[in-house]
């Protein structure tokens, strides 16, 4: 059965394609001002974007994927994040999809470097992350859906501070796979990297504090 488009990465466009945009958009929206520009890293299809364009930000969406960009319907740059320098500045900057839990300590900064060039004066760089915890609750088979996709954790390996695993995506009788790497963090390791990239852990900005803000410092 045809799967469709992938990204580098191994990302299924279709499966983003058919995501919910949940909870995020509206976190996001109440951490910034009304009708406040957002650069948004990592966009992928543009499930948060367009929820955000619906609320009335102006969003210019960044993702390396143009399989992935061919679907945003907003500004958009295809590009690297850790190359990505646009020579203008946003109210927030979002780092979403956990990619400050990245495997790599180099990217990692990477990644904040580019959220705090962009970042203006009095702005914040929003931080979607896995807390500590998840890495202690993760478990074989864990799983649920996601609006009409359906995802199962499968094998999932422990080794120090990373955790790797496969999601298994399935919905109307198409089933994708995504292997993937993530490195835990602790409070100490997060703001050593936020310093580094030149930010300052703000507050969070969920109950369950998945998603934070840190601004320039």
């Amino acid at each position: 059965m045809d799967q469709g488009a992938f990204t580098a990465d191994g990302c299924a466009v279709e499966v983003y394609r058919l995501l919910p945009p949940g909870d995020e958009p509206g976190i996001v929206h109440a951490a910034i001002p009304e009708g406040a520009s957002i650069l948004e890293l990592g966009s992928g299809t543009g499930r948060i974007t367009h929820a955000l364009l619906d609320l009335g930000h102006q969003v210019v969406a960044v993702d390396d994927s143009p399989e992935m960009l061919a679907h945003v319907r907003a500004d958009k740059v295809c590009s690297k994040i850790e190359g990505l320098r646009l020579e203008r500045v946003f109210d927030a900057v979002l780092l979403g999809s956990h990619l400050v839990n990245t495997a790599s300590a180099v990217d990692r900064e990477a990644f904040l470097s580019t959220a705090r060039a962009h970042v203006a004066p009095g702005g914040r760089v929003l931080v979607e992350w896995h807390p500590p915890r998840w890495f202690e609750s993760v478990r074989e088979g864990q799983g649920g859906t996601l609006g009409r996709v359906g995802v199962r954790l499968d094998q999932v390996v422990h080794d120090g501070d990373l955790l790797s695993a496969v999601v298994r995506y399935s919905a109307a009788g198409r089933s994708w796979s995504q292997p993937f790497t993530c490195r835990r963090l602790d409070a100490e390791a997060l703001n050593a990297a936020l310093t580094r990239a030149g930010l300052v852990f703000e507050r969070w900005h969920s109950d369950d504090r998945t998603w934070f803000s840190a601004t320039p410092a």
